[in-house]
């Protein structure tokens, strides 16, 4: 199906994308998988030609360019070709409306310039060893000290963890507080107390640097704190919806992708003198999948228009994120059963696109906090 929430602009924006991921990214996932890591080199070389920092504003350094389907077509790319290890979602979609939305003129002139030119890597660490997606469990403490504060903690599961410079950091500050009870923070490289654990050893996205962080007493200059202070969970609110579309982009390019290279496997692999594609069961499971994907496309699609227009709502954005993520884990399942025994070998894209989708129903909210939202907007 034509898709038509895309313009001239976000055309040649595509083809800028897919060439840098083909070029400069793809050839090294296998050393960057090997090594758990990717190369930080690799943020400066995209913001270079676009891809990081686009939507910080151009007297910071960026492009100017406030539209998330800018933001989508980064992600789409990325999915579809399977090239995981750089956070550059993370970066654009999730860290950059905190900075954006929330830093004043001061810290936008200290943060903006080196974030969009990606000489600083950053990341935000709100999961914790003992808190998932309850954000109101939240252990880690900030108290005040003078000019500083004093943050005592743990976070784990964070991304970019070992490569990031700074860290947006969700801290308690009003233990009595309620909602009110969080403030975010800027804690940075080298601040006494800061220390990363391990580069987590994970199921899948193995490019991707996923660390713990520890806070052992660690003094934060007060001009480092993101906003308001109290209003923390207020903000996290207000972001999480622009993480979700980012990863319900993601599920549905990544099914799609997956899904052609699996109709055409279909079509060339014989089984009793026939192409697999031919059998009927084969013929309706791909018919199946193929009409799930569009429709999945069409709302996600029509999500994006919405987010451009800052009209899309949290409940809209929660759906988006399970529906699409829960199809991905039906496609690429599905995707390996047809391709049999090959299926299972990690030298086929398939094999590792099973194990990398299955965290998309996890982190930025699981399916079944996404499902809650929805079901009390319902007023049930």
């Amino acid at each position: 199906m034509e898709r038509d929430v895309f313009e001239a602009d976000h055309r040649a924006f595509r083809e800028v994308v897919r060439d840098f991921v083909t070029r400069e990214m793809a050839p090294h996932m296998e050393r960057w998988e090997k090594a758990g890591i990717a190369d930080r080199e690799i943020f400066a070389a995209a913001a270079k030609v676009g891809l990081v920092g686009f939507n910080v504003p151009e007297e910071f350094g960026g492009g100017g360019v406030d539209d998330f389907r800018f933001n989508a077509i980064v992600a789409e790319e990325l999915a579809a070709s399977d090239v995981h290890g750089p956070g550059f979602t993370l970066h654009n979609d999730v860290v950059a409306p905190y900075l954006l939305k929330m830093a004043n003129d001061e810290q936008k002139a200290r943060w903006l310039p080196p974030f969009a030119s990606g000489e600083e890597i950053w990341a935000i660490a709100m999961t914790e060893p003992g808190t998932g997606s309850d954000l109101k469990g939240i252990a880690t403490t900030a108290v005040r000290d003078g000019d500083d504060w004093i943050i005592n903690g743990a976070k784990t599961f964070i991304s970019n963890g070992i490569n990031s410079d700074r860290v947006i950091v969700v801290a308690k500050t009003d233990p009595a507080g309620g909602s009110k009870a969080f403030t975010l923070f800027v804690v940075e490289r080298g601040m006494d107390g800061f220390t990363r654990g391990r580069n987590l050893d994970k199921m899948g996205l193995h490019a991707q640097d996923t660390a713990e962080l520890n806070f052992d007493n660690v003094r934060v200059p007060a001009a480092n704190l993101l906003g308001e202070e109290g209003r923390g969970f207020y903000q996290l609110m207000t972001n999480l919806p622009e993480e979700r579309m980012s990863i319900a982009v993601s599920a549905v390019a990544a099914s799609r992708s997956i899904l052609d290279q699996t109709i055409e496997y279909a079509k060339t692999r014989t089984a009793f003198g026939q192409p697999i594609g031919s059998f009927q069961n084969s013929r309706f499971l791909l018919a199946e999948l193929d009409t799930e994907v569009d429709i999945a496309q069409v709302f996600v699609d029509r999500c994006l228009r919405a987010l451009s227009a800052k009209k899309l709502t949290h409940v809209e954005a929660a759906k988006a994120k399970w529906w699409t993520t829960e199809l991905q884990q039906r496609v690429v399942d599905r995707c390996v059963q047809l391709h049999g025994g090959y299926g299972y070998m990690n030298e086929y894209p398939v094999a590792k696109a099973f194990v990398n989708a299955r965290i998309q129903t996890i982190y930025g909210g699981t399916t079944e906090i996404m499902k809650e939202i929805v079901g009390r907007a319902l007023g049930v």
